[in-house]
C-alpha cells in the first residue's frame, strides 16, 4: 500500500482562502521545461497560479484553499517527468553543489578523453606516418573505442538521463536526438572498426560530448553563483535590536520580534533593523544601499528612516512601523523574487528552434524506413536507409550552434574585462534599444574626490589629508586619499557628528562641519558654486579652508553615451538620488529623459512602461535598489564595484574605471547573436539538402557520418568569427573627448 504524503506543514494559508506552496523541482535541463511545468499545472483544477524560476528551480504554487491537497501538485509533476519536494534553500543548493561537482567529473573525463582521441587520430593522418598498415590503422581504431565507449557511458549520462525523463513522460527535447546522434556515430564507428574501415567517429562523438559538458557545466556554475548572493539579504538587515520598554529599560532582542509601534534604540555605527520615524535625537544616516542616495541625510524628529539604513553620528529613538515584512527592505526582496520568476521565462534561440526540430528529425527516420518497406525493399535495407538519415540529421551542428558561439564570444567580452552571469545573455543583449543608467556609482565613479583642490593653498590641503587619516567620516576619505604622508596625526580627538581634531605645532588643526571649524561664511560661499557637492571645512589656527568633495563622471562615460546615442539607443537614467543632482549629469551627457528619487518599485514601474510599448531595455546599475530593476529590465549590467546582490542579479559585470565595456558588450553580443543564427541557418539548410539525398538512398552511414562531421566542422568555424575586434574603438565620434564632470556630479 503507498505511503500518502503528507506536505501540510509547508503549505502557507493567506487570509484571502487561497494556500501557497514552494517546491524545489529536479529534472529542469532547459527553460523550455518552464512552459510544460506551468502549463501543466494550471490544468489542476482550484489551481490559481505556479510560477518557476528557471535560477533556483524554485516552484510557486497557489490554489483555492480546500479544493486541492498538495500531494496532487507533486503527483501532476510526476506525471510530466520531475520529481518534486518542498523547498528548503540548503537543501536546494546542497544538492545543487553535488550535481555542479558531477557535470565537472564528466565534462573533465570527456575533456580528458578526446584529446587523447584526438592524438591517436592524428597519429592516423599524420603526414609521418603515411605508411601506416591496415592492421596499425585497425589497433589505433580499437584503441580509440577502448577510451570512447567508457567515457561516454559515463560522461554521458547527464543527457541519457535528461533524454530518458522526457521518453517516459511521453516528450521529447534536445537531449532526445543528441543521445541518439552519440550512439549511432558510437555504433557506426564500432561496426566500422570490426569491417577494417579506414574512418571511424569517436573523436566526434566525443568532442561533442565535451562541448556540450562545457555548456550545461557554466549554465550550472552561473546560476549557482547567482543564488549564493541573491538568494539572502540578511547581510544586508541587522538581526537584532534594543527595544526600550514602558519602564525604560533595554532589551537587545530578534528583529522578527518586533511589532509596529515598538520602540527602538539606534546607536552611532549601528545599521537600522527597522522602518520606523525617528522620535528623538539626530544625526546622519546613510541610505546608499536602500535608495542609491549618496549624500548622507541628516534626520531628527519625525524623520523617516529605513531598514538597511546606516546610523553615523547620533543616538536615534525610533517608533516602528514596520519590522521584517513589510520594510522597504523586505519590498526589495519581493520585487527581485518576482523579477527574477519572470525573467526566467526567457527561452533561447536553441531551445526554441530544438522544440520543432527534434520531432521532425524521429519522423523522418521513421516515414524513411516505412516508405521503404513498403515499395518493397528489406527490412535490412530500410533500416540502413533510416539509421543513415538519422545520423545526417544529428543535431551535433545544431547542439554547437549555439555553445560554440557563447565560448568564443565569451572570451572576446573576457579581453573587454566582461564577465558573464547569464548564457542567453548574448541573444538578449542583441535586442536592446533602450539603456537605462543609474546615476550613483554607474555614470559616476563609486569613490568621491576632491573637486575644487586646486583652490586650496598646497600646504592646506597637504596638513588636511593628513589629518583626514584619523576620521572614519565617508567625506574625510575622500580628502584622505589625497595625503602624500601615509602616517596619521598623533593625539586626534573625533568629535562625534563634528569631526577631528588635533595639536599640530602648537595650533590646533580641526576638520569637519563648518560650525566645527568656524568656517561657516567661507563654506556657504563655496557651496553656492556647487549645489549638490558636500562641503568639509579645514581649520590650522587662523587660516581656513572648504573642501567640495562629490563623484566624479567615469572618465568616458560622456564619449560612449554620445555613441549609443549616435547608433539609435534610446539613452535615459533613472537615479535615486535627488533630482538636483541627477539634472546636471543628465545635462553634461544629452540625456533628456531622466528622474530622480527613484525608490526600488519606481524603477521597476518605469521599466514595465518601457516593456509595454515594446521596449527592449538594458538597465545599468550597481546599487543594492538597482538590483530589482536589473532582475526585471530585459538584460542588465553592473560594474564590478557593485554590491554582490546586484552584481549576482546583473546578468554581466563589467570591470574598470571606464564605460566603454558596456558599449563593447552589445556590439560583440549583436555579432555572436547574428552568428548564432549563421550558425542554425547552415545546419538546417544542410539538413534540407542532406535528408532528400539520405531518404532517397543515395547515402550510405559512412558518408553521412562524413557530412555530420563536416557540418559541425563549419559550424565550429564560423563561430571562430566571434572572437574578431569590436567597431567600438574604431567609431567613436569625431569630438569624442569626455565632456567635463559637470557640478553635481
Amino acid at each position: 500500500m503507498a505511503e500518502a504524503l503528507d506536505l501540510s506543514i509547508y503549505v502557507k494559508r493567506q487570509d484571502d482562502g487561497t494556500a501557497h506552496l514552494d517546491l524545489a523541482v529536479e529534472g529542469i535541463d532547459c527553460a523550455a521545461c518552464i512552459d510544460e511545468i506551468e502549463g501543466g499545472l494550471c490544468l489542476l483544477p482550484g489551481i490559481l497560479d505556479a510560477r518557476l524560476n528557471y535560477t533556483n528551480h524554485r516552484l510557486a504554487v497557489e490554489w483555492r484553499d480546500g479544493e486541492l491537497s498538495p500531494s496532487a501538485v507533486v503527483e501532476a509533476l510526476q506525471q510530466l517527468g520531475y520529481r518534486a519536494h518542498p523547498f528548503q534553500a540548503r537543501l536546494v543548493e546542497e544538492e545543487e553543489a553535488r550535481r555542479s561537482q558531477w557535470l565537472l567529473k564528466c565534462l573533465a573525463v570527456a575533456g580528458f578523453a578526446s584529446m587523447n582521441i584526438m592524438l591517436l587520430a592524428v597519429s592516423v593522418w599524420s603526414g609521418n606516418v603515411t605508411d601506416i598498415t591496415p592492421e596499425t590503422r585497425d589497433f589505433f581504431h580499437w584503441l580509440a573505442a577502448l577510451i570512447a565507449l567508457p567515457t561516454v557511458a559515463y560522461a554521458g549520462q547527464p543527457f541519457f538521463q535528461s533524454a530518458m525523463n522526457a521518453l517516459r513522460s511521453r516528450r521529447t527535447n534536445m537531449d532526445v536526438p543528441i543521445v541518439i546522434g552519440i550512439l549511432l556515430a558510437l555504433t557506426m564507428s564500432v561496426v566500422e572498426t570490426v569491417n577494417h574501415a579506414e574512418h571511424t567517429y569517436f573523436d566526434s562523438a566525443v568532442m561533442l560530448l565535451f562541448f556540450l559538458l562545457c555548456g550545461r557545466y557554466l549554465d550550472q556554475a552561473m546560476r549557482r553563483k547567482t543564488r549564493a548572493v541573491a538568494g539572502n539579504l540578511a547581510s544586508f538587515t541587522a538581526e537584532v535590536a534594543h527595544r526600550i520598554e514602558d519602564n525604560g529599560e533595554v532589551v537587545l532582542l530578534p528583529t522578527a520580534a518586533l511589532k509596529s509601534g515598538d520602540r527602538v534604540l539606534v546607536r552611532p555605527g549601528e545599521r537600522i533593523a527597522v522602518d520606523g520615524i525617528v522620535i528623538s535625537g539626530s544625526s546622519e544616516v546613510d541610505e546608499s544601499l536602500v535608495t542609491g542616495e549618496t549624500a548622507h541625510r541628516a534626520v531628527n524628529a519625525d524623520s523617516q528612516v529605513y531598514a538597511g539604513s546606516m546610523n553615523y553620528n547620533g543616538t536615534l529613538t525610533l517608533r516602528v512601523t514596520a519590522a521584517g515584512k513589510g520594510t522597504l527592505l523586505d519590498e526589495v526582496e519581493r520585487l527581485l523574487e518576482n523579477a527574477a520568476a519572470a525573467k526566467s521565462r526567457y527561452v533561447q534561440l536553441a531551445d526554441r528552434v530544438a522544440k520543432i526540430y527534434a520531432p521532425v528529425v524521429h519522423a523522418a527516420a521513421a516515414i524513411t524506413a516505412l516508405t521503404w518497406i513498403a515499395t518493397g525493399s528489406s527490412v535490412h535495407d530500410a533500416l540502413i536507409t533510416a539509421i543513415a538519415v538519422l545520423i545526417i540529421t544529428c543535431p551535433c551542428a545544431l547542439a554547437l550552434a549555439v555553445p560554440v558561439v557563447q565560448v568564443v564570444a565569451s572570451r572576446a567580452l573576457f579581453r573587454a574585462g566582461v564577465f558573464l552571469n547569464a548564457g542567453d545573455a548574448f541573444e538578449r543583449l542583441a535586442k536592446v534599444d533602450t539603456i537605462v543608467f543609474d546615476k550613483t556609482g554607474t555614470l559616476t565613479l563609486p569613490a568621491m574626490s576632491v573637486i575644487n583642490a586646486g583652490d586650496v593653498d598646497p600646504d592646506l590641503l597637504a596638513a588636511a589629508s593628513q589629518l583626514a587619516l584619523s576620521s572614519h567620516h565617508p567625506l574625510a576619505s575622500a580628502v584622505a586619499q589625497m595625503s602624500q604622508d601615509r602616517r596619521p596625526c598623533d593625539g586626534v580627538i573625533e568629535e562625534p557628528g563634528q569631526g577631528v581634531r588635533g595639536i599640530v605645532d602648537g595650533r590646533e588643526m580641526r576638520l569637519g562641519s563648518p560650525v566645527f571649524c568656524d568656517s561657516v561664511a567661507i563654506a556657504e560661499r563655496a557651496a553656492a558654486t556647487d549645489h549638490t557637492a558636500s562641503v568639509i571645512a579645514f581649520s590650522w589656527g587662523e587660516r581656513r579652508a572648504v573642501l567640495l568633495v562629490r563623484q566624479a563622471l567615469r572618465p568616458d562615460a560622456a564619449a560612449v553615451v554620445q555613441s549609443l546615442r549616435q547608433r539609435g539607443f534610446d539613452c535615459r537614467i533613472l537615479s535615486g538620488d535627488r533630482p538636483e543632482a541627477v539634472a546636471p549629469i543628465a545635462s553634461a551627457l544629452g540625456i533628456e529623459v531622466w528622474r530622480g528619487g527613484c525608490k526600488p518599485a519606481d524603477k521597476i514601474e518605469a521599466l514595465e512602461a518601457l516593456k509595454a510599448e515594446g521596449r527592449k531595455v538594458l538597465m545599468v546599475g550597481d546599487g543594492l535598489n538597482d538590483a530589482p530593476a536589473l532582475a526585471a529590465a530585459h538584460v542588465s549590467l553592473s560594474p564590478i564595484s557593485a554590491a554582490d546582490l546586484t552584481q549576482a542579479q546583473a546578468d554581466a559585470v563589467f570591470l574598470g574605471e571606464r564605460l566603454k565595456p558596456v558599449q563593447e558588450t552589445i556590439e560583440i553580443s549583436r555579432r555572436a547573436h547574428s552568428l548564432m543564427r549563421q550558425n542554425l541557418g547552415i545546419a538546417l539548410i544542410y539538413n534540407l539538402i542532406a535528408v532528400p539525398l539520405a531518404f532517397l538512398g543515395y547515402v550510405t552511414p559512412l558518408v553521412a557520418a562524413l557530412a555530420m562531421s563536416g557540418s559541425s566542422t563549419i559550424v565550429t568555424l564560423n563561430a571562430l568569427r566571434a572572437r574578431g575586434r569590436t567597431s567600438a574603438s574604431q567609431s567613436e565620434p569625431a569630438s569624442g573627448h569626455p565632456v567635463p564632470a559637470p557640478q553635481g556630479a
